[in-house]
């Protein structure tokens, strides 16, 4: 097996790239096996998605009966502050995550957008419940959006009537993965449903 050298890992430097050079004393006392565990090498552009999957701050739009699940997160027993989320915001200048819980009417409709456009970008949406997300089995009428995502792009529903606590922490986790993974917004993707 061949063993890795710094040259390997994408550094350039005249040092390293000199062919006819051994180890350096500073790859020999780093131990070559496990150097990039204990060097950390990364780039920029990873070191910006991990921080801001690791500071998202939500702003919260509870309409109904999911907000009384979404407000539970914050308590001890789901702690949500473990992933630097604890203080949802009431500004939507401040935050960069919005949680639409519960059904929304269409007079709500217009002021879920203006909240939308007020926050700062990069910008995400979790849509929170069978009513956020396709309105539910049960309001299939004139009066209920039949879907948040015509009027905002989603990037994670939600499923659930109302979803449990662990429902939201499961998708705050698989929209985590989906920063870390570099995957844009969905505003940047898609815009709304037609």
């Amino acid at each position: 097996m061949a063993v890795k050298r710094l040259r390997d890992y994408g550094l350039q430097s005249e040092r390293l790239l000199w062919p006819t050079k051994g180890p350096s004393v500073f790859e020999q006392e780093l131990g070559i096996d496990d150097l990039e565990q204990k060097l950390g090498l990364t780039t920029l552009e990873r070191a910006v998605l991990w921080a801001q999957s690791k500071s998202m701050w939500p702003d919260q739009f509870g309409l109904s009966c999911c907000a009384m699940e979404m407000i539970a997160i914050v308590g001890s027993r789901y702690d949500i502050a473990r992933f630097g989320m604890e203080a949802f915001r009431a500004s939507p200048r401040q935050a960069d995550l919005l949680i639409v819980s519960g059904r929304v009417a269409h007079k709500m409709a217009a002021l879920l957008r203006q909240i939308y456009d007020q926050m700062l970008e990069p910008k995400w949406v979790i849509a929170m419940g069978a009513c956020a997300s396709s309105a539910g089995g049960m309001f299939n009428n004139y009066a209920v959006l039949q879907g948040v995502d015509k009027i905002v792009p989603v990037d994670i529903h939600v499923p659930g009537c109302p979803p449990r606590p662990e429902a939201l922490m499961e998708g705050i986790i698989r929209l985590h993965e989906k920063v870390l993974a570099g995957v844009p917004p969905a505003y940047e993707i898609r815009g709304v449903a037609q």
